[in-house]
């Protein structure tokens, strides 16, 4: 047993109040190094650059791309090698200002060696060290220094709570990934509240519908004001709580927000129907490479202090990320499709930050035809008005799916006809679809549910 099982285990064998003072240990020591007396200055710069014209956006992102180019090919391992003055053999000719000639780089290069894309004069025990959740199960290291941590979470602060009218001293609830509670438990609490924080965390692996009434009555007794999480765990616990004794609309939450998963228009009108107020998607990664936030027009606006933003012919996205100098990463495959706003689309909320037009999802959530067509956002096909809590594809072969379904109330064999037809006017009829009936799907080790698992080779997929 490791160090950090050791403490995982005492922890979820202490008493509730004992949980809540460790997860408040916990919380201060995250706040000391999220805020400090910049704070309010960082924001309200934030804040003020969102009227920037495109010209000043422009001045200011050619500097900082220069300098991150230059710090990267002097002082990166991982760059150093790849750059040589006279562009010779397999390596190119170094150019601060065309960062098109840099090669693209991949997550398994960082998953491999992430101390050699660290900058050569940073010590990491000096660093804030930092994962991400990894979409494989095997996550993703990485290292943010204090000024990295507190520039990212002031631009959390203007963009994710003050669009939306709160803020960081308001009470907050998560639905996150991290085992709170102990995964076989089955009585709550199945959540724990850091009072540094001001943060109610809510696990994401014990949301089912009998438990629904509990989650609601802890978002009353917290008080909480505005929602955070994984859009398909908001919408579970929307779904777990609209037939309870207790009415949600009068927890008076002023936004819900979404994060690490795509908002469907489904999810987003049963949550804002079961809530009664407005659910605001965000888009970003622990990487640093992009961020966006949804304003009250409904367009996603991207953060440029945070990265550069490309869009390839084929819809992916590939971040060069500005924020973070310490550990840079250029040109890095985020393994998201998305499609962006042509440069000066105007929004009506009157920011000039860019406009990413969609979030398709992961480029690993397709499906392979026996024609050999990869298809796409499919969850028109997987909801609708179907009556269902919760669906996964699984891709067994190229001409078999297994469709998982968690049902609700009114699934039946006509319910599972309409969805089966639904997929193969979209996949042929060539594909055969099993449907099996699920009381919950299995989540990913950071509570995220995965829309497709496909077993297919590597080099089929």
């Amino acid at each position: 047993m490791t160090a950090g099982d050791l403490k995982l285990s005492l922890y979820h064998a202490a008493p509730y109040p004992l949980k809540c003072l460790a997860a408040s240990a916990h919380g201060l020591r995250l706040r000391r190094w999220r805020y400090d007396a910049s704070t309010d200055e960082r924001v309200d710069r934030a804040l003020e650059r969102e009227r920037w014209s495109a010209e000043r956006w422009r001045a200011w992102r050619d500097e900082r791309l220069a300098a991150l180019l230059q710090r990267a090919a002097t002082r990166v391992p991982h760059y150093r090698r790849l750059v040589r003055a006279d562009g010779a053999g397999d390596r190119f000719s170094f150019d601060s200002t065309r960062l098109g000639d840099w090669p693209l780089l991949e997550k398994e290069s960082l998953r491999a060696a992430p101390h050699e894309l660290l900058a050569d004069d940073v010590d990491p025990r000096r660093l804030y060290p930092e994962h991400s959740s990894g979409s494989t199960g095997t996550p993703v290291r990485l290292w943010w220094s204090h000024d990295t941590v507190r520039a990212w979470y002031a631009y959390f602060e203007a963009r994710c709570r003050l669009w939306y009218g709160v803020s960081r001293h308001d009470r907050w609830a998560i639905l996150g990934g991290q085992l709170v509670a102990a995964q076989a438990r089955d009585w709550p609490p199945f959540w724990v509240w850091s009072a540094p924080l001001r943060q109610l965390y809510l696990s994401t692996v014990h949301l089912a519908p009998r438990h629904g009434a509990d989650y609601l009555e802890a978002l009353f007794a917290h008080e909480v004001r505005h929602l955070y999480g994984y859009p398909s765990a908001l919408h579970a616990l929307a779904l777990a709580v609209a037939d309870g004794v207790r009415d949600p609309h009068a927890l008076g939450l002023e936004v819900i927000v979404t994060n690490a998963e795509p908002l469907y228009a489904h999810q987003r009108r049963d949550i804002e129907s079961v809530f009664g107020c407005p659910v605001r998607e965000t888009y970003g990664m622990a990487e640093l490479v992009a961020a966006a936030s949804e304003c009250a027009h409904g367009r996603l606006h991207l953060w440029p202090e945070v990265g550069l933003v490309e869009q390839r012919d084929d819809g992916e996205l590939v971040g060069t990320g500005l924020l973070n100098t310490d550990q840079p990463l250029i040109r890095y495959r985020v393994g998201d499709r998305g499609r962006l706003a042509p440069p000066g689309t105007a929004c009506p909320c009157g920011r000039s930050l860019p406009i990413l037009e969609q979030v398709e999802g992961r480029v690993d959530d397709v499906v392979v035809t026996p024609d050999g067509r990869r298809v796409g956002r499919l969850d028109p096909a997987l909801k609708g008005d179907l009556p269902v809590r919760a669906v996964q594809i699984v891709q067994e072969a190229l001409d078999r799916l297994v469709v998982r379904v968690v049902p609700a109330s009114g699934w039946d064999a006509a319910a599972e006809r309409a969805l089966v037809d639904s997929l193969r006017r979209r996949l042929g009829a060539e594909m055969v679809i099993e449907v099996e009936e699920h009381a919950a799907l299995e989540r990913g080790p950071a509570g995220k549910l995965r829309a497709v698992v496909s077993r297919l080779p590597e080099d089929a997929r």
